[in-house]
């Protein structure tokens, strides 16, 4: 059966936004765009536009007036078509740069980033007393005027300390802590954990919408265990907490999980995470789940290129099918890069992972 996505033929032209507003002639005039985003966050986009035609009666260049294209404008992009369409960016512009080629008529390259822009721009040297992991990402999300939807748990921390530090490197660090992911959807910011991301699914079959995939399982970093130590202040005691893959055990469908086969191929090899500092056991359970998991996670990768599809995009689970039956199954993806071009269309790049091997036949 082949993959529930585009139709056979469609037009694979990007669809613009401006503001709100489709431009249709703007859309007709891309001559190439990538669209980038990360599980760490941080959406890009980069679109070239002929700069060359006629307007208002004469010949000239037709989008250096910064009338349409201007710093903080509102970029959309949408792209694709039947199931496989959808917005693959929103976010401002940042950047324009003029383009002359002998062989080509001007251009414009558009530089355009996520709202994480604020965060990333802003550093700051501050102390936040008596919070919860989540509790920061709410304020920092205040400090900008974002909306939030965070929902992982946590523990509460004396002191949580943010030196020459930036905001999103903050939040993407107290995200990480809890085994949560932090990312924008206009002008909300959220962080949740992996399972409860819910950013829809998809299909990609060999031979059919998955064009190349190259996919390896890796002991290199595989570890049968990570423990973290630290001391209960209040308590007077020592803190311990040791994570095995029971972490990720609802991920594994079924597959053979990095810390078993490293145990059965080798040998039985824990982590001591030795740069974190625990004050309780609830901060020790967190961050030593936290790092098994984030480990766990990366025992399968693939890196893979497909016919464009806006539902490809970081926190999506993606089912890839004809790859045999250590490599078939779901992954999760933490990496989607969306292309058009006049050479090849639109295509979308992707990088997936999951914490299992799929079981020989």
């Amino acid at each position: 059966m082949p993959d529930s996505g585009a139709p056979g033929i469609y037009p694979s032209r990007p669809r613009i936004s401006i503001d709100g507003r489709e431009e249709v002639a703007l859309g007709a005039q891309v001559q190439d765009l990538f669209v980038e985003e990360t599980v760490e966050g941080l959406y890009r986009c980069e679109a070239t536009f002929i700069n060359w035609g006629p307007r208002n009666g004469a010949i000239g260049f037709l989008y250096f007036d910064r009338g349409m294209l201007e710093f903080g404008k509102t970029l959309k992009v949408e792209m694709g078509a039947g199931d496989a369409a959808g917005t693959v960016f929103e976010g401002r512009i940042t950047a324009l740069e003029g383009r002359f080629s002998g062989a080509r008529p001007p251009e414009v390259l558009v530089l355009a980033e996520d709202r994480m822009q604020d965060l990333r721009m802003t550093r700051r040297t501050r102390t936040f007393e008596d919070v919860s992991d989540a509790d920061v990402v709410r304020r920092i999300a205040s400090a900008h005027s974002l909306r939030a939807e965070v929902d992982f748990s946590g523990p509460t921390h004396r002191v949580v300390a943010q030196v020459n530090q930036s905001d999103l490197a903050l939040a993407r660090d107290r995200a990480r802590a809890a085994g949560a992911e932090l990312w924008m959807e206009g002008d909300t910011l959220k962080a949740k954990p992996r399972t409860s991301r819910g950013a829809g699914s998809a299909t990609l079959t060999y031979g059919q919408a998955l064009i190349e995939l190259s996919v390896t399982a890796d002991l290199a970093n595989q570890a049968t265990g990570f423990t973290v130590a630290g001391w209960d202040v209040a308590g007077k005691r020592a803190v311990t907490h040791r994570a095995t893959d029971t972490v990720v055990s609802a991920e594994l469908n079924g597959g053979d999980a990095g810390g078993k086969v490293l145990e059965a191929a080798l040998a039985s090899r824990d982590q001591q995470v030795v740069h974190d500092l625990p004050v309780n056991a609830d901060e020790a359970r967190a961050l030593a789940e936290a790092h098994y998991a984030r480990a766990a996670r990366r025992f399968v990768v693939g890196h893979g290129v497909a016919e464009g599809d806006a539902r490809v995009k970081v926190g999506a689970e993606v089912e890839l099918k004809a790859v045999g039956p250590l490599f078939e199954g779901k992954y999760y993806v933490t990496r989607a890069r969306h292309t058009f071009d006049a050479a090849s269309g639109y295509r979308t790049a992707f990088t997936v992972e999951r914490p299992a091997l799929g079981r020989a036949a």
